[in-house]
């Protein structure tokens, strides 16, 4: 077993932490959280109290000071968990570093420290009904008029949307072209002519709320513009990498999580009189999911001390994601087939593992888009 060197003693007294409160505030609360369709804004605050939010953002933010490592921490252990629903970085990782490195100061003293204690949620709007990883070819449009900006448009398949009290909306400041008129603003969600669709009701992820948002003539002070206007498309670009790092980061753990419930139950399980762990097929199974999943977590581990040192670029990043995702429907699919009819049992943790991996190839990008990006520098 290969040792992994990321983590120092001080992350690994946060890790139990982390595996407390998951043990104590979410897995006993996860199957009521999955048939409301979101979790409580209870939940929330006691993350925030507890120090899981915004583990990377300054304390003068109001975050705890950490680093990425601190973030990398509640992935795995929410992966591993199986507990799908608490999207925390969504909003920690993803939306606060938005505001963190792009934001004003007012915008930061805003925001950030309520987004670390949990009294104000976060989401970001990328993905419209007319497409989804084309984020150049969006027609939701934010219109300078005065000193506001008008946006009309709609975006769908967003997380944290039932809670959210602000979003960072991705919209045409000019709708002539395309890259370049993407900008990012803050939109508060009760601010006039927002309106929160219905719930999407998703095969996996049940606990995770995801929505459609419409905005008639929604007006916003030029104030909640973050960053330059017309820059909006390269700040998402840029910020995706890391997008794209936790999705492996969360990948990989939930596979290994699988893969130790299934060594488990195929060690107690009889068939023919012998255990289900005593048959040659089993053991090659296990045996080659383990093997994958060792090399796995090798790459990815690597990948997080790159991004640490800033030098993981969209490449490496897309090579992470889309590797670790697949492997993580193959492990999935495997660990369920050898669990038999109970792996197709909702109440049984395989079967949930199962239908929230599917998401992984789709959100942050496709898979079409990572071997795309993959393919251009190999041929440029």
């Amino acid at each position: 077993m290969i040792t992994r060197t990321i983590f120092k003693h001080e992350h690994e007294l946060f890790r139990q932490t982390v595996q407390r409160f998951i043990a104590q505030e979410i897995q006993p609360y996860h199957s009521e959280w999955e048939e409301q369709g979101k979790i409580p804004r209870e939940a929330w605050l006691k993350a925030g109290g507890a120090g899981l939010l915004c583990c990377a953002i300054p304390e003068q933010n109001g975050g705890i000071g950490g680093t990425f490592l601190h973030s990398a921490i509640v992935m795995e252990e929410l992966g591993r968990s199986g507990a799908s629903g608490p999207s925390f970085s969504l909003h920690s990782d993803i939306v606060a570093p938005y505001i963190l490195t792009y934001g004003t100061e007012a915008q930061k003293q805003r925001l950030l420290p309520g987004m670390a204690s949990g009294e104000i949620i976060g989401a970001i709007a990328m993905t419209e009904p007319s497409g989804g990883s084309d984020l150049q070819a969006m027609r939701t449009t934010a219109i300078r008029d005065g000193d506001d900006y008008v946006i009309n448009g709609q975006k769908t398949f967003i997380s944290n949307a039932q809670n959210a009290d602000f979003i960072i909306l991705a919209a045409k400041t000019d709708p002539t072209a395309r890259g370049k008129g993407v900008s990012l603003i803050i939109v508060e969600t009760n601010r006039p002519g927002f309106k929160l669709g219905r719930p999407l009701h998703k095969i996996g992820s049940k606990a995770m709320d995801t929505s459609e948002l419409f905005f008639d003539n929604v007006r916003v002070p030029v104030d909640n513009l973050l960053g330059v206007e017309g820059n909006g498309f390269l700040q998402l670009v840029t910020e995706l990498a890391q997008e794209r790092l936790l999705q492996a980061i969360r990948s990989t753990a939930a596979s290994e999580a699988a893969l130790e419930w299934t060594v488990a139950y195929t060690s107690e399980r009889q068939a023919f009189g012998k255990r289900l762990a005593d048959f040659q097929n089993t053991q090659f199974k296990l045996a080659e999911m383990k093997a994958e999943l060792m090399l796995q977590r090798v790459f990815v581990d690597r990948c997080i001390e790159l991004h640490l040192e800033r030098k993981l670029d969209a490449v490496d990043a897309a090579v992470a994601k889309m590797t670790s995702t697949e492997l993580q429907g193959k492990v999935m699919d495997q660990c369920l087939q050898l669990f038999g009819g109970w792996g197709y049992m909702w109440e049984v943790p395989i079967a949930r593992a199962y239908a929230d991996a599917r998401m992984s190839r789709i959100a942050g990008g496709s898979i079409e888009i990572m071997k795309q990006i993959i393919a251009r520098s190999m041929l440029s």
